[in-house]
């Protein structure tokens, strides 16, 4: 078995593939965190134009949700590295399930609280998704971390085939408004539930001191292989910026069933568990390049039904193109990108600033996608291309972004490898 040692996370091991109880209760967590977003995220932005007919308010809420997540993330790092990651990983959940209380009390006048909301909802996220990848990173190994990944995709898949179907059912069982806050109560109960089952991650021990502008400085420095991965994960966030929450919008309105959107989640998220789990168990570091390319030129591709006229056939068609395709970019990307915090010593040492670095990434590319649809949206009732076009110029990020991490697909966990004993 080939190890190398890695100050705050023990031997990494490159060859074994199996996950250890730790991971498996990080999964667990994950899960009911995925679970109760796609039971109420995914008719938040329904919900939210429902009552105000603004497909502007909409993206704003987003637009804010998406700074203050990436703002969470690098002003919570010195928590996180120096303090107590656990508690950050609870605090988000907790406010998660707060968010969705909130908006149960408010009902419809949440529209007119939609940046603090976003506000809120940003908080919640930057502090969760920070101490869930640092903790990702420290209880995965190069040798598993395809299987992990594979894993939290196909439950993520899972939870989006009944979730949303439940989701939709009960909101046109019960006329709209009280199924809305019939799900944002269970959604609150399940992130109530997550925090309580976080409680049996053990305390992971704090190392090293915050570096503010560590990211900044990767950047700066000629030959760092993050000057190619931080552009990557930008094209990334540009195309999850707009169809983390358009997507759903388009079949509402293609619709106007949210019975619909049940069923267009049920049967994208069946294609995408079977793929993600296929995926996780046959990929390979060696593969990664071939993977990630043939997934970003197939999820672009599956655009093209979008050019047809709009109506749930082709957006079903387009979603079940982009769900069994994707898989084949997100694992290797993420994957790749956790190696190369791995990539040594230092390196790992500095792997809250790194994952914070990611999320800067991440985070500007969501801004840039979300900024093109408030741009396009004065002309979206002038041409039935508009949005099409927007879909095709936001979701062919991904080919740019293999061509920015093609050199370090495959590459990042060969380099640490020692030679047998």
């Amino acid at each position: 078995m080939r190890t190398v040692s890695n100050e705050g996370g023990g031997k990494r091991d490159y060859e074994t593939r199996s996950l250890d109880g730790q991971a498996v209760l990080l999964l667990a967590v994950q899960a009911l965190l995925g679970t109760a977003n796609a039971l109420s995220g995914t008719f938040l932005p329904i919900y939210l134009w429902k009552s105000s007919q603004s497909f502007a308010l909409v993206g704003w809420f987003n637009l804010t949700q998406f700074l203050v997540s990436g703002l969470t993330f690098w002003l919570a790092g010195k928590w996180v590295k120096e303090h107590n990651k656990m508690n950050s990983l609870r605090v988000g959940v907790a406010l998660s399930g707060l968010f969705y209380f909130t908006v149960l009390l408010l009902g419809k006048s949440a529209v007119a609280y939609a940046v603090p909301l976003g506000v809120m909802i940003g908080i919640g996220n930057g502090l969760f998704w920070l101490a869930f990848n640092v903790v990702y990173f420290e209880v995965t190994e190069p040798g598993n971390r395809d299987r992990f990944n594979g894993w939290a995709g196909l439950l993520g898949s899972g939870a989006g085939i009944v979730a949303p179907w439940i989701s939709g059912w009960l909101i046109t069982m019960s006329k709209g408004e009280r199924g809305y806050s019939i799900i944002f109560t269970i959604s609150s109960v399940i992130f109530a539930i997550a925090v309580v089952l976080s409680f049996w991650l053990k305390k992971r021990e704090s190392s090293g001191t915050y570096d503010w502008l560590h990211g900044f400085r990767q950047l700066r420095e000629r030959g760092n292989p993050w000057r190619h991965a931080v552009p990557a994960i930008v094209c990334q966030g540009v195309r999850e910026g707009v169809y983390m929450f358009f997507i759903g919008l388009l079949v509402f309105l293609a619709t106007k069933n949210e019975g619909k959107l049940g069923n267009f989640s049920l049967v994208t998220s069946l294609v995408a568990l079977v793929s993600f789990w296929l995926i996780g168990r046959l990929l390979k570091p060696e593969r990664r390049r071939a993977a990630m390319l043939i997934g970003a030129i197939a999820v672009t591709a599956a655009i093209a039904p979008l050019f047809w006229p709009l109506s749930y056939r082709t957006l079903l068609i387009f979603g079940i193109g982009t769900a069994l395709f994707m898989p084949l970019y997100i694992i290797p990307m993420t994957s790749t990108v956790f190696d190369l915090i791995g990539s040594s010593e230092e390196s790992a040492r500095q792997r809250e600033e790194f994952v914070i670095l990611r999320e800067a990434g991440l985070t500007a590319g969501r801004i840039v996608g979300v900024a093109a649809y408030l741009l396009v949206l004065p002309f979206m009732e002038k041409s039935d291309y508009v949005v099409p076009f927007l879909m095709l110029a936001v979701g062919a990020f991904p080919i740019l972004g293999w061509l920015l991490m093609r050199g370090l697909l495959g590459k990042t966990v060969q380099g640490r490898k020692e030679p047998s004993s």
